[in-house]
């Protein structure tokens, strides 16, 4: 086993002894703060709950509807034109709104062109260069109560659009059509 593995394998339990032996050592009742937070932990979760499912049903309607291959068919001509797999459209669109979704269809993309071709290639850079900013703005900032997000709904999109074009001129170049 390499030094590296070793460190990756040791890593987190040892920072949550020294995290416990140092709060130990400061007379924070270590037991009690843990508690307290998972207290708070399991409050929030449920609060987020309600956003979680509302989110869930967007995304099942969206897909269900029709409404994303209606998207594909209309953008199919110019994604041609540019160079660009249609099939890697839904992925696009998926990702900024459900991590999971995201995940299931990279798996579909590369279960069927294979983890070697350019859509597979694609996806998974695609999947690692973008986020869940709907979902994000949906859950964690309904949770907190935070209600004018248009400015970070904007950046998000923004970091978003820039991530998948990024990543589609960075695996043509490295990797080509």
């Amino acid at each position: 086993m390499g030094w590296l593995t070793t460190v990756s394998i040791w890593f987190i339990p040892l920072l949550i002894a020294f995290v416990l032996v140092y709060g130990t050592y400061k007379r924070v009742p270590t037991y009690e703060t843990f508690v307290e937070g998972a207290k708070e932990g399991f409050g929030m979760a449920i609060s987020i709950i309600p956003y979680l499912v509302g989110m869930l049903v967007a995304i099942s309607v969206f897909r269900a509807s029709g409404a994303m291959e209606f998207m594909i068919e209309l953008m199919k001509p110019a994604l041609h034109a540019v160079g660009v797999p249609s099939e890697i459209v839904p992925l696009a669109l998926i990702r900024p709104i459900s991590g999971t979704g995201a995940l299931g269809m990279t798996s579909d993309l590369i279960a069927t062109f294979g983890p070697d071709s350019f859509i597979g290639r694609l996806a998974s850079t695609m999947q690692g260069s973008t986020d869940t900013t709907l979902y994000v703005l949906t859950v964690y900032f309904g949770a907190v109560g935070i209600r004018k997000m248009g400015d970070a709904l904007k950046v998000g999109l923004l970091a978003d659009l820039v991530g998948i074009i990024a990543s589609i001129v960075i695996v043509t170049l490295v990797f080509g059509v």
